[in-house]
């Protein structure tokens, strides 16, 4: 309302000391019609003014009282009006006064906002508008209760309370605006309080504040910014464009604000920043994510203590269904990963190898490989330390041998690898652990565990690879089924006690066979073992290197499970009068349609490049070995059924000439004693562990008679 200059009336003497003001205007102020209440308004605005002429301070603050005690908190509410529009006169006739009276002013005011009449309400929010117009800055001490009310005005259904609310709100902020004193710290509370609420009022309202908060001079919200940042972030994904829009522009106003500062607390923002990469909302995700990769880039070593934090949350990231959220998440790995092998400070390994654990079992590719690459980092840049925690990563790393996906598999196997790099017992540990799993896991035996061995050869050593895994495989089976499988400590002689051997479990030599016929097909056929296969030829010659024939007695030792695969390590190791000797003693092996597939097999591979030594050995009548190879070939040849690998073999011999002939030819060669000693350990070490596959089969097969019976 506006102020009318009116004269003191005649009759204010008269008014009776126990009423502030006349009969006349009380009755008026409390009349239904709106005209008359803002006529008793006016006169009450020039009896203030009078008496703050005069310095009646006593009968203001009984006006005050009378306007906000009889009137304001009335049961009637044309009296809740009268009380409201008269306490906003009486501000005004304070004018600069007014800062002395505003703990009496206030409260009437304010405690109508909850009133259950809406236009009470809005009279409350015009009183309100009239008291901040007139006091400016000195309202700024009860801002808190001021913006409490706002709250309540935006979130009113009635349309005039909010239009009013809304004028209200642009006057407080323009009073903030061009005070020098506001106490942003009292108000922080608050802000946290509402900033919770879903209402999109109060969201607008609330955006609306920390807008133009950020832009008052000697205010700088960046310090407290993790008090409302989360619920900034939650208003993206409200339903209401115009919020998402507004805490959008404001979310990127802070971050731009963040670039340029030289000090900003990145740490207490993390974790809203992690929670937020986790949203449902995509829109939240993406905004997430790209404030990670600015902490990232701007934060550095400051960001030490949540490295894994920061890592959970974009392999999160990482396999989005968004493309946009992916390649942001993609590049923002490759920087933290980049942070973190470049840095010199200490960090804690166990929380980041936890995250990386966790995220193996992903059910996303992305992330599984990008885990994988992690791994594969920190055993480069601190394998000393890592040597403790391969114990609680290694079970998940075996695992992922299973994947579905031949990259996640190479990639693990690399990370395998870069284990056995670390030591021996490492070395030793992950083989173990490998033939374990093929042993609990045979489908992935046959199905991936060629990959993984010839992966294993090519990244580590060939020949400690197949020198470790034939001593693994040469340690004494289980003798019942509850105890332990196969380990990977041995270190047992090639001429190991027979008792030994006694009584071993069918299924345990039975998987020892399959896993010494997989090692033989690599042997035999992959090119990423040249060298071995080389040094193997060697083995068996003349002032041979002991390296080289030790590698062909541990090997003979193991592959004795298998006996196509025994044959096959003599012929590709020239050894070939064992072989000769061995294919006599396959009268005494049990001749199933496995044992025939795989004869069948090792005829076609000496069709192979492998065996082309072998092939063209069968020119040299006169050699001394000559007539050991025919005799392996022929045995061969007799082993088989009429087949395709028959007639194969049946040619290729044909093209030599018969035995006898050539045998006729030339003089039976003979051996030195020495090498005729070798020779009968080697087969007596095949006979012993032949027997006990027969031994074996025997039990099982009385075993499978008496449940029968």
């Amino acid at each position: 309302p506006l102020a009318l200059h009116m004269e003191i009336p005649s009759d204010l003497a008269s008014v009776p000391a126990e009423s502030p003001l006349p009969s006349s205007i009380l009755r008026s102020l409390g009349d239904r019609s709106y005209d008359k209440r803002k006529h008793a308004a006016l006169e009450i605005e020039v009896l203030i003014k009078g008496l703050r002429e005069i310095d009646d301070t006593d009968r203001i603050c009984s006006v005050i009282a009378l306007l906000g005690q009889d009137f304001a908190t009335s049961t009637n509410a044309n009296h809740r009006k009268g009380g409201l529009i008269g306490l906003a006169a009486t501000a005004i006739g304070l004018v600069e006064d007014i800062h002395l009276y505003l703990d009496a002013l206030l409260p009437p005011v304010l405690h109508c906002l909850d009133d259950p009449e809406s236009r009470v309400r809005y009279y409350s929010c015009e009183s309100l508008y009239n008291v901040a117009k007139v006091a400016r800055g000195s309202i700024l001490r009860y801002f808190n209760q001021i913006f409490d009310g706002l709250c309540k005005l935006f979130a009113d259904v009635d349309i005039d309370v909010k239009n009013g609310a809304n004028l209200l709100d642009r006057l407080i902020k323009d009073v903030v605006t061009e005070s020098e004193s506001f106490d942003v710290e009292r108000f922080i509370p608050l802000l946290q309080k509402f900033i919770r609420r879903s209402n999109p009022y109060i969201r607008q309202l609330l955006v609306g504040w920390i807008t133009v908060l950020d832009s008052v001079p000697g205010v700088n919200m960046l310090d407290w910014l993790p008090d409302f940042l989360d619920g900034l972030f939650n208003m993206l994904s409200d339903s209401n464009r115009e919020i998402r829009q507004a805490a959008d522009s404001a979310i990127a106003g802070f971050l731009a604000d963040i670039r340029r500062e030289r000090r900003v607390e990145f740490c207490s923002m993390v974790g809203i920043l992690v929670n937020q990469c986790q949203n449902k909302d995509r829109f939240n995700r993406l905004t997430a994510i790209t404030w990670v990769k600015e902490f990232i880039k701007l934060g550095g070593d400051q960001l030490l203590l949540f490295y894994a934090e920061l890592l959970g949350s974009v392999m999160h990231c990482i396999s989005d269904s968004e493309a946009e959220i992916r390649q942001v998440a993609g590049s923002t790995n490759t920087e933290l990963l980049e942070l973190v092998r470049e840095t010199d400070h200490d960090f804690e390994l166990s929380p980041l190898l936890q995250t990386l654990t966790s995220e193996l079992a992903s059910n996303h590719i992305p992330t599984r490989m990008a885990s994988l690459r992690w791994i594969n980092m920190l055993l480069r840049k601190v394998a000393s330390e890592m040597d403790q925690f391969i114990s609680d990563i290694l079970p998940s790393l075996l695992t992922t041998l299973s994947d579905e996906a031949d990259d996640v598999v190479l990639s693990n196997i690399e990370v395998l690898a870069r284990i056995a790099l670390l030591s021996e017992r490492e070395f030793q540990r992950v083989l173990g652990a490998i033939v374990r799993l093929f042993a609990e896991d045979r489908r992935l035996l046959e199905m991936r565990g060629s990959l993984i061995i010839r992966n294993l050869c090519v990244l580590l050593n060939a020949q400690s690879i197949y020198v470790s895994l034939a001593l693994i495989l040469r340690e004494p089976p289980r003798l019942t089924r509850g105890s332990p499988a196969i380990t990977g400590d041995s270190r047992t002689e090639a001429t190991q006690d027979e008792a030994s051997l006694e009584r071993p479990q069918f299924d345990d030599l039975e998987f020892r066979s399959i896993m010494v016929q997989t090692l033989s097909l690599i042997l035999l056929t992959a090119r990423e073992l040249d060298e071995l296969r080389k040094l193997l030829r060697m083995s068996c010659k003349l002032n041979a290197p002991q390296e080289a024939t030790e590698l062909f007695v541990t090997l003979f030792s193991t592959w004795s499970h298998n006996p196509v695969a025994t044959l096959g390590l003599c012929l590709i190791a020239q050894a070939y009068k064992l072989a000769s000797s061995l294919v006599t003693l396959f009268s005494n092996v049990d001749i199933s349609v496995g044992f025939l597939v795989q004869i069948d097999k090792l005829v076609q591979l000496l069709e192979s490049p492998i065996f082309i030594h072998l092939r063209l050995q069968l020119l040299e009548v006169d050699a001394t070995y000559h007539p050991f190879l025919l005799k392996s070939l022929y045995g061969l040849l007799m082993l088989l059924p009429q087949s395709t690998a028959f007639c194969t073999l049946s040619t290729r011999l044909a093209t030599v000439s018969t035995l006898k002939s050539h045998l006729s030819q030339t003089a039976r060669p003979t051996m030195n004693h020495v090498e005729a000693n070798v020779h009968l350990k080697l087969l007596d070490v095949f006979n012993r562990v032949q027997r006990t596959y027969t031994a074996a089969k025997r039990r099982l097969s009385s075993q499978c008679r008496g449940e029968c019976e």
